[in-house]
């Protein structure tokens, strides 16, 4: 494995790459050059930053978390602090295209967009779920992106932070609108995520797993199908509108129903042989589902 590397601020991602010292010690924007890519080549690093990054005629692979991806159309990865990035047998040509956003959380923490950040999930997607966009898309959000370089070329003022905070939470909300589109436009792709969700859990009551291992999770259906957890719940929301953890939810609610009725099996023991450590959690959220305890359910059906 690659040395891993740490980059704890902006001015140290610039001295790394060989640029100028940013104008901001909290947000900067760096445009793709071959030198910056001889820079990280082969290497592992993680950062304190979140980053937005878009490439164009790229060949190569670039490696983050378990998946790789051949990014040869252009495409937008993003990246949140302390996850993982390498990049490797990478190469540029003389055109490509290309920007890197970087901003530490500290930018962000006093607006609106510090307290939402979380709800942009895609941060936490892997690379191979990466958001190819349209030229006009990557129009609307290169214009975004000039804003905020214009805003750093100003002298800081009591508005700057405001302004370049609402400029990223656009930048952000338009990604979120691009997800969405390639959401509608992989229909096939995700029709079959949810085929083999589906199949992944009646395996997995089949084979038993919930003996041993209680009931099953999101991070563990995730990384069964290859997924990220919240790449796979944002696709499920899409396509079912229910989240991964609804879904298993009814699942086992489903399983539950039929025992209730078909067995005069103890609730207690129900709840051990669906997987659940304590009887009360599965009394619990089996009455969150229907209003009714399982012993209700059973006398009324």
């Amino acid at each position: 494995m690659n040395q891993l590397y740490r980059l704890t601020s902006i001015a140290q991602i610039h001295e790394w790459l060989g640029l100028p010292p940013p104008l901001h010690p909290l947000i900067s924007i760096c445009q793709h050059t071959e030198e910056m890519q001889a820079n990280y080549r082969d290497m592992s690093f993680v950062t304190e930053l979140y980053m937005v990054s878009y490439k164009k005629d790229l060949c190569g692979s670039f490696n983050y978390g378990r998946q790789s991806y051949d990014f040869q159309q252009g495409t937008l990865i993003f990246t949140a602090p302390e996850q993982v990035i390498s990049a490797v047998d990478t190469e540029f040509n003389d055109n490509s295209e290309g920007w890197t956003l970087l901003f530490h959380p500290d930018l962000i923490r006093p607006f609106e967009l510090g307290r939402n950040i979380d709800k942009y999930t895609f941060f936490s997607y892997e690379v191979n779920e990466a958001l190819h966009v349209s030229e006009a898309e990557r129009n609307a959000l290169f214009d975004l992106v000039k804003r905020i370089e214009h805003e750093l070329q100003l002298n800081i003022d009591q508005h700057s932070h405001r302004l370049i905070s609402s400029t990223l939470g656009l930048i952000l909300d338009y990604c979120a609108r691009f997800f969405d589109r390639q959401f509608c436009t992989r229909l096939h792709v995700n029709q079959d995520v949810v085929t083999k969700f589906e199949s992944l859990l009646n395996q997995y009551y089949t084979n038993q797993h919930h003996l041993e291992h209680g009931i099953p999770t999101v991070a563990y259906c995730g990384k069964e199908l290859g997924i990220s957890p919240n790449y796979l719940s944002d696709l499920l929301k899409k396509e079912t509108g229910k989240s991964t953890i609804e879904l298993i939810h009814n699942h086992i609610l489903d399983k539950a129903k039929t025992a209730l009725l078909q067995d005069n099996i103890a609730v207690g023991q129900l709840a051990y042989d669906l997987g659940f450590e304590y009887p009360s959690h599965f009394s619990k959220l089996f009455k969150k589902l229907t209003g009714e305890s399982p012993n209700s359910y059973r006398k009324a059906h």
